[in-house]
């Protein structure tokens, strides 16, 4: 069944501003090409590099810096998920992108908790694609509206929980932020909606990566709503 993106507003870019530098890894070459021509053709981006598998792009990307990776996470060798997990201390201003097939919460929060910030299905068409890339760049957390729905059912979740010391490190304020941000708001979307300023939510978010001890919104996010999916994981046997 095709998840269509949740509508998010159309960012221009102007002519002044730089277009976004966008690499790709991703094994299927088909794909990859695919996506390389949908960036070729479109307004506001310049293709960087492609890579096969994760552990070309490992010694590629550092030097490139692209603004956006697109990851596949099912990857020849190490997966998409850990290449992120190595790559992102080294690329803190990139934003990384999941592009798969996969839609469970171990795949998504896995990602989230490795450093991406945005999770798109490979059936995503063109025009929606590009828009999440514009919207990733500008400080967006884009993903389909199917996996924003288990986001926020997690957060559901989350909250009818007992507090523990790891469920109650937030204020009620600072979990409304990061849910905000879990569901791909921007700032300035968070700011108008509770009515405060964009300085005051930079606040809020400086003091949940501090509480949860970690360094982007997707790893704030994995790590606030699926402690207990994490535990499971680690009880699986391999």
């Amino acid at each position: 069944m095709k998840h269509k993106l949740t509508p998010k507003p159309v960012i221009q870019l102007s002519p002044n501003i730089m277009p976004i530098r966008v690499s790709i890894v991703e094994d299927d070459s088909p794909v990859r090409e695919i996506l390389k021509s949908w960036l070729d053709r479109a307004d506001g981006f310049v293709f960087v590099s492609g890579f096969d598998c994760a552990e070309d792009s490992l010694g590629q990307l550092p030097q490139e810096k692209p603004d956006v990776v697109l990851m596949d996470i099912k990857l020849p060798g190490m997966s998409g998920v850990d290449c992120v997990r190595q790559l992102k201390p080294q690329l803190p201003q990139t934003q990384f992108v999941m592009h798969t097939v996969y839609e469970d919460s171990i795949h998504i929060f896995d990602a989230l908790q490795s450093g991406a910030t945005g999770y798109l299905l490979k059936q995503s068409p063109y025009d929606e694609l590009l828009a999440a890339l514009k919207y990733v760049h500008a400080g967006g957390s884009p993903m389909t509206s199917y996996i924003a729905r288990r986001v926020a059912q997690c957060f559901s979740n989350t909250s009818a929980k007992p507090e523990t010391h790891d469920n109650f490190v937030l204020s009620t304020r600072e979990r409304e932020v990061l849910e905000m941000l879990a569901r791909g708001f921007l700032y300035k979307e968070i700011a108008e909606a509770l009515s405060i300023s964009v300085r005051t939510v930079d606040s809020y978010i400086r003091r949940i990566y501090e509480k949860l001890h970690v360094r982007s919104r997707g790893q704030a996010v994995a790590k606030y709503v699926n402690l207990p999916l994490a535990n499971s994981r680690q009880a699986r046997p391999h």
